[in-house]
């Protein structure tokens, strides 16, 4: 079972950021260009929350809000659910699943080093049973 430092390693440690006095509009069209879900919201160099595709459709998008007049530190989320690079990805898993939340910033000793999302996270646990069933399928061939 990987954990998620291995996971990092794999998939790489890239997070985009974007100030939290940008606008809405900027950060949709940014999330678009980089194809991503999340950016990490950014006060100088301290994090301060996170803006997702579901803070946009529900507190924007419902709200029928202009997103050039909305600013980031008005609808993004500052309690962030974070998790170690020690953690399982199952644990991960599970943490967004309890959480409802599709993407956890990754934090060792005090610093940002990446970020899981959802989509890494089944991709690896997809891959972690296509292992067990190739060495299940080895197991019975080779009985024959």
């Amino acid at each position: 079972m990987n954990n998620v430092r291995q996971l990092l390693r794999v998939k790489g440690d890239q997070v985009w950021t974007i100030s939290r006095e940008a606008n809405v509009l900027e950060a949709m069209k940014f999330m678009a260009d980089k194809r991503v879900g999340s950016l990490v919201v950014m006060e100088g160099n301290d994090v301060v929350g996170i803006f997702t595709e579901r803070d946009h459709a529900r507190k924007v998008g419902t709200l029928n809000h202009k997103p050039e007049a909305v600013i980031l530190k008005d609808v993004m989320t500052e309690d962030l659910i974070t998790v170690h690079p020690n953690q399982t990805v199952r644990e991960c898993m599970s943490i967004m699943d309890t959480n409802k939340v599709r993407h956890l910033p990754v934090f060792e000793d005090g610093k940002m080093i990446g970020i899981v999302s959802i989509g890494d996270v089944v991709h690896d646990l997809i891959e972690e049973l296509q292992f067990f069933v190739k060495q299940l399928e080895n197991y019975i061939t080779g009985l024959k």
